[in-house]
């Protein structure tokens, strides 16, 4: 069964088998305003947990996108180069922005779980 897992940085990873799909959260979007555009890394790079593997500018800000663990990054939602506004509608199902393949999979519990995000989220209000 997919579990999702939080960073300090506001970007989401659910993982099903050893494949994670990965985007920013409904705070970090709201934080950035309207999304107009996405750059992601290529396909088959190797990266390493807390590496840049995306840009999200928006008419506020542009924001750098972290891996979350370390992987290999196997595709990226095209839907978001003609859409970027997807990650404002719906940032943590259709505006997914890549997957990748688990390297080390115990890196997963240095993330937070969704009730354990929410604390982390009032303690930075």
């Amino acid at each position: 069964m997919a579990e999702t897992y939080y960073s300090k940085e506001h970007e989401w990873i659910t993982v099903d088998g050893e494949t994670g799909t990965v985007g920013i959260t409904g705070f970090a979007q709201e934080q950035l305003g309207d999304i107009v555009f996405v750059e992601v890394i290529k396909e088959n790079e190797d990266v390493a947990k807390d590496e840049e593997v995306a840009v999200v500018e928006s008419v506020k800000a542009a924001s750098d996108i972290f891996s979350p663990v370390s992987g290999l990054i196997i595709g990226a939602n095209a839907l978001l180069e003609d859409a970027p506004e997807m990650i404002n509608n719906d940032p943590l199902e259709s505006g997914w922005i890549f997957k990748m393949t688990l390297h080390n999979p115990e890196e997963l519990d240095n993330l937070m779980n969704l009730a354990s995000y929410k604390q982390f989220l009032d303690s930075i209000k």
